[in-house]
């Protein structure tokens, strides 16, 4: 296996650094080192793989302008959401440093039997395949539990952002974990399949498209590994007659364009009743036009470029496809032809045959679905093959609470966002995903849980 990996500003086009990719050779190695590290971190005093996170926290908030500059050059994240997502990761170390003590403490069961207990003992290497949306959270939301649990973690990214992928490895490093205990592969999509059907990988975490994951997820399958899958997502928004019109429009926004529309878990269809459909459609275009669209680099800036032209060129089409079927398009910006630029629209009008109904949307468009009764709401709400997140909008809270239980989520935010939390577990149903990451839930998805019972000798 041979080539290259080209690292492009999104913004500019200009080329930041080309890598080389790795052997195979150089991966099987990678791989024997890994295993050989395992057999040794396994043992390690989960006290001393704690100070290691402590560590690392250190090293992600004392460094945290110059990876969140390499996000944003990279991919082109707005550098206010890079230094969060920088921030959020140092806040996933704290957690699992503050939990997971008490996470793989053995948990005594009483069976009659002089002592009988499940202990959570590590599997051996995890392989993440991971995306370019979010280069540094979907990393360390997947390698922080598995090395924590005793395992070690090898690293797959996105074949556009290889410098995130070092920088990780570095940040891992300089934080004292010790090498081969967190590694960078630099291989394409075929050098990750190779990786799933190694006897030394032991388990696998993949975020990604559905595509990939039905992919991953067969050879997985087949080779009996265990597996999380964080895939995609159309999230419904539904905003009911009583529901704070001006607060829902501000975070239907706010969910919809963080990250240029480019998150699995935004909200993608906004469901409407009818009685409110203009207000809340008018109060949407008032927070479109305030967004500031520009430099990624610049603090102000809310829309900065999607990551790629390839991505570009699919969401205008699906845009395209929405206005000739009818669709009202609100985009109230302008842009040159400088960088990867999608500029924010709004698809009012819409019928169910349009792509941005139908689809997934990976960027700062948003539908918008009139409906007429409660019924119908849950239906569009469920009418995807997707259900990773929602949102639902009432100052009636029971009803709420009840309505949740009908929609197909893995995740339901009530007047709220659907966001990521260290504390919750996170993941979809339906083709959004199999499994959880996050909490005590995540960390259990990679180890073993061993039941012991003990009997009088």
């Amino acid at each position: 296996m041979t080539g290259t990996m080209k690292s492009i500003n999104p913004y500019t086009g200009d080329i930041n650094r080309v890598v080389d990719v790795m052997t195979d050779g150089q991966v099987d190695e990678a791989v024997r080192d890994a295993r050989k590290r395992f057999e040794r971190w396994r043992l390690v005093p989960l006290h001393q793989r704690l100070d290691y996170m402590r560590s690392t926290a250190d090293v992600l908030r004392n460094n945290a302008q110059h990876y969140a500059e390499l996000m944003t050059m990279e991919m082109g994240k707005p550098i206010r959401e890079a230094l969060a997502e920088v921030e959020k990761c140092a806040w996933l170390c704290d957690y699992y440093v503050e939990h997971a003590e008490a996470f793989l403490h053995p948990e005594e069961i009483d069976t009659g039997a002089q002592k009988s207990y499940v202990r959570y003992d590590p599997l051996g290497i995890v392989l993440a395949i991971m995306p370019w949306n979010f280069p540094m959270w979907q990393v360390f939301r997947a390698a922080v539990p598995a090395i924590v649990s005793g395992n070690v973690c090898m690293l797959k990214h996105a074949s556009n952002v290889p410098l995130c992928a070092l920088a990780i490895e570095e940040i891992f490093r300089k934080g004292g974990l010790p090498i081969h205990t967190f590694t960078t592969l630099l291989v394409p999509p075929a050098g990750a399949m190779r990786l799933v059907k190694n006897d030394m990988v032991d388990a696998i975490s993949l975020t990604g498209s559905t595509a990939a994951g039905m992919k991953v997820g067969e050879i997985a399958g087949a080779n009996l590994k265990p597996m999380v899958l964080e895939l995609g997502g159309s999230d419904p928004f539904i905003v009911l007659e009583d529901a704070d019109i001006e607060k829902a429009a501000h975070m239907a926004i706010a969910s919809r364009m963080i990250n240029a529309g480019q998150s699995c878990i935004a909200a993608k269809r906004f469901i409407v009743m009818r009685p409110v459909a203009e207000a809340f459609r008018d109060a949407l275009v008032t927070r479109l036009e305030a967004l500031k669209v520009g430099d990624p680099m610049d603090l102000q800036t809310d829309i900065g470029p999607v990551a790629g032209k390839s991505f570009m060129k699919e969401l205008n089409e699906q845009l395209e496809d929405a206005r000739k079927r009818g669709g009202e398009i609100y985009q109230p910006h302008s842009w040159d032809d400088r960088g990867y630029f999608v500029l924010p629209a709004l698809v009012a009008n819409t019928t169910p045959d349009m792509r941005v109904v139908q689809q997934e949307v990976f960027g700062p468009i948003a539908a918008m679905i009139v409906v007429d009764t409660l019924e119908e709401a849950l239906q569009q709400a469920n009418a995807t093959e997707f259900g990773l997140g929602a949102a639902l909008w009432t100052r009636d809270l029971e009803l709420a609470e009840k309505l949740a239980a009908s929609i197909d989520s893995g995740f339901v935010a009530i007047n709220d966002m659907v966001k990521s939390d260290p504390r919750l577990p996170f993941g979809g149903i339906k083709k959004s995903g199999v499994g959880r990451e996050l909490s005590h839930w995540g960390l259990h998805e990679f180890v073993n849980i061993k039941t012991v019972v003990v009997q009088e000798g």
